[in-house]
């Protein structure tokens, strides 16, 4: 369990909030821990029928804390820990069958994008912003990304947003089919809640089943390995190396003399 997550429990709703507000809710090694186990135990608790995944401050989350990538490219942490057996959160949103809800209040970096095409309603803030800058860091796509943005907005619009870090605003998300409405900042929890609320209270095989029928576990697990091979891959090379070092001193990558 990680002290940035709070967990609570009410009226069916199993609630998730981000707790790391000083750093933007970047997400840790122990937070996706305590997320993907909070995902996985609710398929056992029948007073779950729902997950509300939601974030304290002023960011959805900033996405992986880009410390633990450096770390990883500088040897200092191994590179398997980027693929899917390893993040608990992208293996437990593989999975799901328990309903997610998820309440986006700013932006929401990286995975913070990629862990919404996994949910079955998103609502977003007014001030919501979605990137999913990898290229940008030498990466590449997570969560089975690859295939589920671009099968949601399409090709050239999924490949903008990966390859370019094109940034979505909240009713460019809702046009896109990304979330399913734009709230007022200040109503965002209360809408996400009262989704949660009457998602438990139906029948709740028909919902498991339901959601089951939309979606190919097995493929998304397939292709969450996939990229996590490339992805651990690319967390080793010059390309991350000249990235990360841009990133912390503040300059713009020079790509042009990395083998």
């Amino acid at each position: 369990m990680s002290d940035h997550i709070l967990i609570e429990k009410s009226g069916g709703v199993l609630t998730l909030t981000m707790n790391r507000p000083d750093k933007k809710n970047a997400l840790t090694r122990a937070m996706y821990q305590a997320l993907g186990d909070a995902i996985d135990q609710a398929e056992f608790d029948k007073d779950v029928r729902c997950v509300l995944i939601q974030a304290n401050g002023d960011m959805f989350t900033a996405g992986n804390d880009i410390s633990d990538f450096a770390a990883v490219n500088a040897g200092e942490s191994s590179a398997n820990e980027a693929r899917r057996g390893g993040n608990p959160l992208l293996a437990a949103l593989a999975r799901a069958k328990t309903p997610l809800i998820a309440a986006v209040n700013g932006r929401a970096v990286g995975v913070g994008t990629t862990m919404l095409l996994h949910c079955d309603l998103v609502y977003v803030a007014e001030n919501a912003l979605l990137t999913t800058p990898f290229v940008n860091l030498a990466l590449v796509p997570e969560a089975a990304s690859s295939i589920t943005l671009p099968s949601r907005i399409g090709h050239a619009r999924a490949f903008a947003m990966f390859v370019l870090g094109e940034a979505v605003d909240a009713k460019k998300a809702v046009d896109w089919g990304i979330a399913n409405e734009v709230v007022p900042l200040d109503q965002l929890r209360a809408r996400a809640r009262a989704a949660a609320e009457a998602v438990a209270a139906r029948p709740p095989a028909a919902v498991v089943i339901t959601k089951a029928l939309m979606r190919d576990e097995t493929g998304l697990a397939q292709r969450m390995d996939e990229e996590g091979a490339h992805f651990a891959a690319q967390l080793k090379s010059a390309e991350a190396k000249e990235a990360f070092a841009a990133f912390a001193e503040k300059r713009v990558p020079d790509f042009s003399k990395v083998s």
